[in-house]
Order: C-alpha cells, then structure tokens, then sequence
C-alpha cells in the first residue's frame, strides 16, 4: 500500500501529459464544442421541442446527441490502450519498475475519464450558469440528471473498451471491434428491435427489456423520463413504464445499468491485464 498511491499518481500524470501531448484532450472538447455551439444556433430560437425552448432545448438536444457521440469517443480512446502499449514494448519498461499493474490499469481509466467526460461536464455546467442567468429554472434539473446520465454512459464504455483492448490480438482488431460495438449499440439494435416488433407481437416488458440490456438505450430512456414524466411518446411501453416504474425509478435504471456494466467489464479487463503475458 506504500507504493501503490505513488506509482497511481505518477501513472495518472503520465497518461494526463500523454494525453495532453497527443491533443486527445483538445480533440474531445473541441468535439463537444462543435455540437453544442449548432445546438446553441438552434435551441436559441423560437421554436420548441417538448414545450422546452431557449437553454434548456439546447441541453436537451445536446443531452440526447451527446448519447451517441459520447460511446464513440470513449471507445477509440480506450479500445487500443493495452494492445498498443503491447506492441510497443511500453509494457517492457513498466514491468522493470517496482510498481504493479493495476497502478498503471487504473490510472489509465482514471485519465481517460477525465478527457472523456470531463469537457461534457465543464460545458453542462455553463449551460446551467446561461440558464440561471437567463431565468430558466428547469435548466438546472435538466443538466444535473443529463450530466448523471453521461457519466455512467461514460463508465460503461470505457469498460467496454479496456475489455476489447484487453483481449484484442492487434490494434487493428481492437478498432475494428470498437467500431463495430458501437454500430451495434447505437444503430443496428434499433433495427434489430424494430424487425422483431414488426414480426412479433411483444408486451411491453418484453420491449423494455430488450431496450434496456443496450446501455445507450437505458440512457435514452433515462433522459426521456427526464422531460416527459408520462413516457406518452412510447405508446404502451411508455403507459406500462410510467405505471411500472415511473420516471424516477426510470431514470435510476438509465444511470445504474450503464454504469454497472462498465463496472463489470473493466473488472474482467482487470483480470485479464493482470494474468496476461505482455511482453508476447
């Protein structure tokens, strides 16, 4: 325990310069930057979505974007951390020093965290700060459970992606499976839910379950009940979700899923890193 907090810190300093060297921090804010401002043109004006107009349909719009975007981000951030520290010979020089892998795996996920998330949470901030300024009350509930919703939509993907960096077999493979995680998780799960309702006819718990069990789909939901407590725009999923569950409850599970999976992932990443040759 004498060593590890110091090898923990000097990791994390390490892959906080690397990141910064690498403008990997640059490249997430800008990003951010970028989508918020296009939402700030359109969310500024007259027109509303769900009766939420000025800042608050910018952090909204912003919230329900961010929800796909953000899996990205995180997964080509992480997907080729071990494979490529492999290939390297980096993991060379780490094992000549006193110092124990999980030191440098967890600053690792500790620095990625940060140039992840941490640009998202700084510019919802400002949006609460805009929207106080501006008189908007509904602002600050609105980005508070928006910033919640991101950062266990964070924590999952970053497990996520140390576990497919753990068991890659190239940096090659690492990003195609990246890649294809993502497709799977924002675009061709919707269409694999869409064809089997169009083929079955399914309750609505068997719908939500099936949503669910997709983290971005949890998180989706959760923002959903954020600004639509009655779920009217889901139809008997949304009637049997408010009846059920409720936006509450809804939104717990939105947060508490992603984030356990993440958990659960970086957890058998953690194993695999530990036992793994990295000097093959």
């Amino acid at each position: 325990m004498s060593t590890r907090r110091p090898a923990l810190r000097a990791f994390l300093r390490l892959e906080l310069a690397d990141a910064l060297r690498s403008r990997w921090l640059l490249f997430t804010a800008c990003t951010y930057l970028v989508v918020f401002g296009a939402f700030v043109w359109l969310g500024l004006r007259e027109s509303s979505v769900l009766g939420f107009t000025g800042v608050s349909r910018v952090v909204l719009n912003l919230a329900n974007v961010v929800v796909v975007v953000l899996p990205l981000v995180a997964l080509v951030a992480t997907s080729q951390t071990v494979v490529r520290g492999k290939s390297s010979g980096y993991f060379e020089l780490f094992l000549s020093q006193p110092c124990r892998r999980e030191a440098w795996l967890s600053a690792a996920v500790g620095c990625r965290l940060i140039v992840v998330a941490g640009p998202l949470l700084l510019l919802l901030l400002g949006a609460a700060g805009v929207g106080w300024l501006r008189g908007e009350p509904t602002v600050t509930g609105l980005v508070l459970r928006s910033a919640l919703v991101s950062f266990a939509l964070t924590l999952s993907f970053l497990g996520i992606g140390f576990w497919l960096s753990a068991h890659a077999r190239s940096s090659e493979r690492a990003i195609v499976a990246a890649l294809v995680t993502w497709l799977v998780v924002s675009a061709l799960h919707d269409f694999a839910l869409m064809g089997a309702l169009l083929q079955w006819r399914l309750p609505p718990q068997a719908v939500f379950a099936l949503a669910a069990l997709n983290p971005v789909e949890a998180a989706r939901l959760a923002l959903l009940s954020t600004v639509d407590p009655e779920l009217s725009l889901l139809g008997p999923v949304g009637f049997w979700l408010t009846t059920a569950l409720g936006p509450s409850r809804t939104l717990a599970l939105g947060v508490a899923w992603p984030a356990v999976l993440g958990l659960v992932a970086y957890w058998s990443a953690r194993r695999r890193f530990e036992h793994m040759d990295l000097v093959g």
